[in-house]
C-alpha cells in the first residue's frame, strides 16, 4: 500500500507541485549515482546524488522536458550517468561483455575437455613412483 522509499529525506528538496515532483523522481530514478554507481540518484544518500537531484528539480521547474533533462545530464556526465544506457556503437561492448564472457568461458571449457580426451588422461606411474607411493602411504 505504500510507494517506494526514496532518499529525498529533506522536505526542502521536494517540489511543491506534485506533478513536477513525480516527474523529477521519475527522471532521477533513471540516473545513476556517480558515487554509489549501483543506485539511482533518488535512492542514494550521497552528497553528489543530492546535488544531482537538485539540478533535476531545478530544470523541471524551469520547464525542461524529461528528454531535455536527460540530454543535459548525459552531455555533462556521459552515457555512464544513465542506469540503462541505450545500445549504441559506443556502448555495444558494455552490453556484449556478459555474453562474450559466457562464450569465452564455454569455449575454454570445451577446449580443455577436448584436450583431456585427446591426451587420454595422466600417464601411469613408473615402478619407482609406485614404490615411493607405497612408502609414503604405508601401503603394502
Amino acid at each position: 500500500m505504500s510507494g517506494p522509499a526514496f532518499a529525498v529525506a529533506d522536505p526542502k528538496e521536494m517540489l511543491a507541485n506534485p506533478q513536477q515532483e513525480a516527474r523529477a523522481e521519475a527522471i532521477g530514478s533513471q540516473l545513476r549515482c556517480l558515487v554509489c554507481q549501483n543506485e539511482s540518484i533518488e535512492d542514494s544518500n550521497a552528497d553528489l546524488a543530492k546535488d544531482l537531484r537538485a539540478i533535476v528539480r531545478q530544470r523541471v521547474v524551469e520547464g525542461a522536458s524529461d528528454q531535455q533533462v536527460m540530454d543535459w545530464m548525459v552531455a555533462r556526465y556521459g552515457e555512464f550517468v544513465r542506469l540503462r544506457p541505450p545500445l549504441m556503437a559506443s556502448t555495444a561492448l558494455l552490453w556484449a561483455t556478459p555474453g562474450l564472457g559466457l562464450l569465452l568461458g564455454g569455449l575454454a571449457a570445451w577446449w580443455g575437455r577436448r584436450r583431456a580426451i585427446e591426451v587420454g588422461g595422466p600417464a601411469p606411474l613408473t615402478s619407482a613412483e609406485q614404490a615411493r607411493l607405497r612408502e609414503l602411504t604405508g601401503a603394502p
